[in-house]
């Protein structure tokens, strides 16, 4: 019989034997970043449709296509959050973290939504984790987020990715480059796909970005935003380059990376594992130092990134990389009578407030049943209490590695698992 409902269109359930990989992938990037002086945010799943229209751009493809909005019924227009910066920097202005000391450094974890179409690598609800570290437009900083980005993916246990890296300059340098770009594409707009004539007339720098196949060997041969950069963008990008070259961490330059949204300037970067496809990139960033002023608040330099989890996971498994094995209960509590199932209820109870991790069986399964449980739960001990047990304020505690056991006083019980879990270790 097929159930009656099932999970929305790219959506998908994170059953439990998943959750390993989400753990270490939580847990390693909360770490770093901890390291590194970052703070955790949580900002809302929705927010005004137009903070994500005026931050991310009205001529993206988020925008224009992807965009999960609605109606509130107080008439407001709300959209589902497709990113998460745009959020951050309007928690930002809204609670004046102007004041406190700069840059202010955020990291944030949860699930962002997309509609697209559902494939590899790319789901309508999938989870960000994401980090921005906002006031200050040092290129040192720009190495110091791709370091805990790279750090990051090292240290779960990803290997053989490629940095790609590139600026595209500000407003100083930036008109000069699209007049070049606009040049270059005019006598072959009849060679590109209906979304480039568009991005001609609207957003030329979104021609750099398409994805279909047809258009690539076109973006190939664009003229390199490097050679346009006005002389403060191109310090900036070589002091960039020379920390990175201190880091030791190894870059591609890319001179016609852009990305996908509107509010990037200058650094922009990709880190890509060896597999192809436009939906292989596992993380990017980049500046964006007019954002902040774009949504309301002082002009404020800026820069983030952000990676997908599903992506880091689907990347852990091709990569076979080991995640640490599940938290399993220490013990399981099993009686063999009816008289017996309050004391293991109590016993459980004290186990658990003694921070042991504890289950107890459940109905009126035969002992041997309850066995079978204890066994398959993957437990160190297995405590049985029985008519005996609890005429003498005992507990038959079993070993389940190789089946020793041994009667201990009620009150000895915590004080024996303990110690065994101890020698386990």
């Amino acid at each position: 019989m097929s159930p009656l409902y099932r999970a929305p269109r790219g959506t998908v359930d994170v059953l439990p034997k998943e959750q390993p990989y989400w753990e270490h992938v939580y847990q390693t990037a909360t770490r770093l970043c901890q390291l590194y002086g970052y703070s955790r945010i949580d900002t809302p799943i929705f927010e005004e449709a137009g903070l994500f229209a005026r931050g991310v751009g009205q001529t993206t493809d988020i925008v224009q296509k992807e965009m999960y909005v609605f109606q509130d019924r107080g008439g407001e227009m709300m959209a589902l959050r497709p990113e998460g910066t745009a959020n951050v920097c309007r928690a930002y202005i809204q609670h004046g973290m102007h004041n406190l000391p700069q840059p202010v450094r955020l990291y944030y974890w949860g699930p962002a939504f997309r509609y697209d179409r559902p494939q590899a690598g790319r789901q309508r609800q999938f989870t960000h984790f994401g980090y921005e570290a906002i006031g200050e437009d040092d290129p040192a900083l720009d190495a110091e987020v791709i370091e805990l980005a790279w750090r990051l993916y090292q240290e779960l246990g990803l290997t053989d990715l490629t940095l790609h890296l590139n600026s595209i300059g500000d407003p100083n340098c930036q008109p000069g480059y699209l007049a070049a770009l606009k040049a270059y594409y005019e006598d072959k707009l009849g060679k590109v796909c209906p979304d480039c004539r568009a991005r001609f007339q609207k957003n030329p720098l979104r021609l750099l970005d398409c994805k279909v196949e047809s258009c690539q060997p076109i973006i190939a041969s664009a003229p390199p935003f490097t050679d346009y950069l006005c002389e403060e963008c191109a310090r900036h990008f070589q002091e960039l380059r020379s920390y990175l070259e201190t880091m030791t961490i190894p870059y591609s330059l890319n001179p016609r990376l852009v990305r996908g949204l509107d509010y990037y300037t200058r650094t922009v970067f990709e880190i890509q594992p060896p597999e192809e496809g436009a939906q292989n990139t596992i993380g990017a960033g980049g500046r964006y130092d007019g954002l902040i002023e774009e949504l309301g608040g002082r002009p404020t330099p800026a820069i983030g990134l952000a990676t997908g989890i599903e992506r880091i996971i689907a990347n852990l498994k091709r990569a076979k990389v080991p995640t640490p094995a599940p938290a399993r209960p220490a013990a399981f509590v099993v009686y063999q009578t009816a008289a017996a199932r309050s004391a293991a209820v109590r016993l459980a109870s004290e186990l658990r407030r003694a921070g042991i991790a504890a289950v107890m069986a459940l109905g009126e399964r035969s002992l041997k049943a309850q066995m079978r449980q204890a066994n398959a739960a993957g437990v160190l001990y297995t405590a049985i209490l029985g008519e005996e047990e609890l005429a003498t304020g005992t507990v038959i505690l079993r070993r389940m590695e190789d089946g020793h056991q041994e009667r201990v006083a009620t009150k000895a019980v915590r004080r024996s698992i303990a110690k065994g879990l101890r020698q386990a270790r």
